[in-house]
């Protein structure tokens, strides 16, 4: 069960900016980042260029600003769990505010692994290891091997690829996001007892 927040997608269409992202990874996903252009965005939003100008000035400042949206909660989450008793049950909670993080995020997540080498160019890449480092310190144990280690960061891993690999796989997305979840804190578990 997911604590303090819903697992569906935010909606995302209360303000212009927002719409602007949105299209934006419509776009790129249908198309790709290279084939997309702010003339194509302002066309599909049905504004004038000038009215996509005045909140973004190139298409990498709405992919930037779209990584800075997505990186908000998990900030909030490591800066959560540094207040928190290294317990195994704050280990666990960890993974569960973190799904809803993914969850909430799913486009961007799939263009930052559709467009890596965007991603490095727009450093974006370089700020996401950071936080990921920062996530996966809380999820450690105090005395950890390297098993332990590698058990940790592929609990993160596989909350990361199983929202691509299940995507295909038939059946509900809630019990999709459970079985991730299960399998993830299983391997933090794990990590702790060994």
């Amino acid at each position: 069960m997911v604590t303090g927040s819903t697992s569906k997608p935010q909606q995302r269409r209360g303000n212009t900016r927002q719409r602007i992202q949105d299209v934006a990874l419509e776009l790129i996903a249908e198309q790709g980042y290279e084939k997309t252009s702010l003339r194509e965005i302002s066309e599909r939003l049905g504004v004038t260029k000038a009215a996509l100008y005045y909140h973004f000035k190139t298409k990498e400042d709405i992919v930037v600003s779209l990584f800075d949206d997505l990186m908000t909660p998990i900030d909030e989450l490591i800066a959560w769990a540094a207040d928190q008793p290294p317990t195994l049950e704050t280990k666990r909670e960890i993974l569960t505010r973190y799904g809803v993080a993914l969850a909430n995020a799913a486009p961007l997540f799939r263009f930052m692994q559709e467009n890596q080498a965007t991603m490095r160019e727009l450093r974006i890449g370089e700020d996401f290891k950071e936080r990921m480092k920062g996530l996966l310190d809380h999820l450690l144990p105090e005395d950890v091997t390297l098993t332990n280690r590698v058990r940790c960061f592929s609990a993160l891993f596989s909350m990361h690829a199983g929202m691509f690999v299940l995507r295909e796989v038939e059946g509900d997305i809630e019990e999709k996001r459970e079985a991730i979840l299960e399998v993830a804190t299983d391997l933090v578990t794990q990590a702790h007892r060994s």
